[in-house]
């Protein structure tokens, strides 16, 4: 193995751990900060924002090609996100296509996955999507094991 790829397991592992502290860290906010309804519709909205990130890489790394595949995705990833303010298994299922979406940038970076022609995906920092899906899986988990007390707050008023 070379030093090149030593030095890309290293940074996945790092990422992959930055991405866990990300989602404990998001946990422990979002329950101060939020009552249950309101922290379910924080995560919807916020799926709709870091999708954004997309159009940002797109711009920043002058990928043009990239724009009408970007733009598809991100208002997709915030139609869910808006359904997701209601419905959870919407909000479960937006953030982990989401990861996907993120891997699938990773993926293509490294020209490991070639069913895209370059420049169709925009380019990402090293290990972002790494990052990315680590957080969505973990978040996507935490919703699954809220569901019930965010299904209950929807029922009762005023929260």
């Amino acid at each position: 193995m070379d030093n090149s790829a030593i030095g890309f397991i290293v940074i996945v592992i790092l990422y992959s751990t930055i991405g866990l502290m990300a989602v404990a860290g998001s946990i422990f906010l979002t329950r101060k900060i939020f009552w249950p309804k309101s922290e379910q519709i924080f995560y919807g909205i916020f799926l709709g924002i870091i999708a954004t990130f997309y159009l940002a890489f797109t711009a920043y790394f002058g990928i043009d090609k990239a724009w009408p595949l970007e733009l598809k995705a991100v208002v997709a990833f915030t139609i869910a996100g808006l359904i997701g303010v209601r419905l959870t298994l919407v909000l479960i299922i937006g953030y982990l296509a989401h990861g996907l979406w993120d891997i699938l940038h990773e993926l293509a970076a490294h020209n490991i996955y070639n069913a895209y022609k370059p420049g169709q995906l925009t380019a990402i920092p090293l290990a972002y999507g790494v990052f990315c899906l680590t957080y969505d899986v973990g978040i996507s988990v935490y919703f699954f094991v809220r569901r019930n007390d965010w299904a209950a707050a929807w029922r009762t008023y005023p929260r």
